[in-house]
């Protein structure tokens, strides 16, 4: 797949009814292939979802490890495996994934020595057992895992303050290395008879010496022999079901966190200002701490938009597209850009943006379809970037509706009441600016419009009076954007656990 078609497929995976906010899971699949894959097939399994687009994003990296000796070897270093395991980790935090999943007991040892040189939080598959443990009674744990594992006594600190570990004896040990890694053990899929007899006669061992409960440190044996689980001689645990599960869990939890809106701001600066307290005034909160996080990223140095469109000014394609990924990098959850103007180049942007850039437009046109359901000629008072764009004409007549825009004249006076020198942009929000606003909207109102779109963002901070009921109302886009962003933060807040 070409960069920018893997960038379209990323975006299409956000869509405006489901802009919860998703953590993106790497899970390494290297360290044990078919272990790996099962593991991944858990996850998936254990999703509570209603739909396919509520399933965890998760990229399975599968690079075979390859490695001159194999954990039960006296000579078994893990170097290799630790560069290993460094190199992948950083590849996924290189593709921003926030969590990355070791599904592999060998590597538990030393991933200590990995975190702390790397972004990423790692969830390790020895993490979700002792989750999986927690509040039991003290507990015997008939361990079986490989004899590098056991000789790093890194299960016995693990586990060893809430209960006691055994493991099999030296003969019974050398029987499981065999039945993992040898000519017919589980490494090499052959999952023969032999192999889990072998297995079986540890469990018996350590159910003999008093385990309550076996730990499989192996997560080739629920893959490849789930039915050593139910003939083990002691309750055995299945590990790769608990990590699936525990991972599922985790990865909710990560959605529970605070919901964040992403402002591209100083387009224009008033109207970023105007826009963030309409979001806290549609908020429904009680308290300071109810309300939802906002990051601006505030960049009034992105070149003038209508200058763009109408083909005297630089192109801001690249500006806001920075702009988004800022906010994409600081965790935005959806991007709201406070500009009707700037809405022309989202669909140049949308596709190598991952977070979703909700439309005002289009939210705007949903909500006179919404309030007015007979409102039939839309009137429109935009720059004339905006008006040439198309846009709203389009988003209109998708919808059955007639868009109604100034003649040359009256809009000559809109851009005046924009740019002028006593113009908004200017900080003017009364006199000279807003009579010109006010003849343009009689003008729309003669001509039969049913609404009239206040479609420039800093228009509402000086909308003109309206003094008769028979007068067409006026809908204000910031104030439906904001509306829209509080709806998707309310409702990803509520079906977080």
């Amino acid at each position: 797949m070409s960069n920018q078609g893997a960038y379209k497929g990323r975006s299409q995976m956000h869509d405006t009814a489901q802009a919860t906010s998703k953590p993106r899971l790497g899970l390494i699949g290297g360290l044990g292939a078919i272990a790996g894959a099962d593991i991944l097939h858990r996850i998936v399994k254990a999703t509570p979802v209603r739909s396919e687009g509520e399933h965890l994003d998760i990229s399975f990296v599968q690079h075979p490890l390859c490695e001159n000796e194999n954990p039960s070897s006296p000579a078994y270093s893990p170097t290799r495996r630790k560069l290993y395991v460094y190199d992948v980790l950083r590849d996924m935090e290189d593709d921003h994934r926030d969590v990355a999943l070791a599904p592999c007991f060998v590597s538990q040892t030393f991933l200590e020595e990995i975190t702390p040189e790397i972004g990423i939080r790692v969830v390790g598959i020895a993490e979700a057992i002792r989750d999986h443990l927690q509040g039991q009674r003290q507990l015997t744990l008939g361990i079986l895992t490989s004899s590098y594992v056991r000789k790093t006594g890194f299960l016995d600190r693990y586990f060893g303050p809430d209960h006691q570990v055994i493991y099999p004896d030296a003969k019974t040990q050398a029987l499981l290395d065999e039945a993992i890694y040898g000519c017919e053990g589980l490494k090499s899929h052959a999952a023969s008879e032999r192999a889990e007899a072998q297995i079986l006669e540890a469990c018996r061992y350590l159910a003999a010496n008093s385990a309550d409960m076996i730990l499989p440190g192996f997560t080739d044996i629920p893959a490849l022999l789930g039915g050593v689980i139910d003939k083990s001689p002691a309750p055995m645990l299945n590990c790769n079901q608990i990590f699936a599960e525990y991972a599922v869990r985790f990865a909710r939890s990560q959605i529970a966190r605070p919901f964040k809106i992403g402002i591209v701001g100083g387009v224009g600066p008033a109207a970023t200002v105007d826009f963030m307290s309409k979001v806290i005034r549609n908020t429904p909160a009680r308290h300071d701490q109810d309300h939802i996080k906002i990051v601006v990223e505030q960049n009034p140095q992105i070149p003038d938009r209508t200058e763009n469109l109408i083909g005297k000014g630089k192109d801001p394609t690249v500006a806001l597209y920075a702009t988004c990924k800022k906010l994409e990098k600081a965790g935005a959850d959806i991007i709201a850009i406070p500009c009707n103007t700037a809405h022309a180049y989202i669909a140049r942007i949308q596709p190598y943006v991952s977070t979703l850039v909700v439309n005002m437009l289009t939210e705007t046109i949903v909500g006179i379809q919404g309030t007015y359901p007979n409102a039939r000629k839309v009137g429109l008072l935009a720059t004339t970037g905006t008006v040439d764009s198309g846009l709203y004409k389009t988003a209109a007549a998708a919808e059955g509706l007639q868009l109604l825009v100034p003649d040359d004249a009256h809009q000559l006076l809109v851009m005046e009441a924009i740019y002028g020198e006593t113009g908004v942009k200017a900080g003017r929000t009364d006199g000279l600016c807003r009579d010109q606003l006010q003849q343009v909207y009689t003008h729309l109102e003669d001509r039969q419009a049913d609404v009239v779109i206040l479609g420039c963002t800093e228009l509402p901070l000086i909308a003109p009076e309206i003094t008769r009921e028979t007068q067409p109302p006026l809908l204000d886009p910031t104030d439906m954007l904001a509306r829209r962003c509080v709806k998707l933060a309310v409702e990803a807040n509520t079906l977080a656990p």
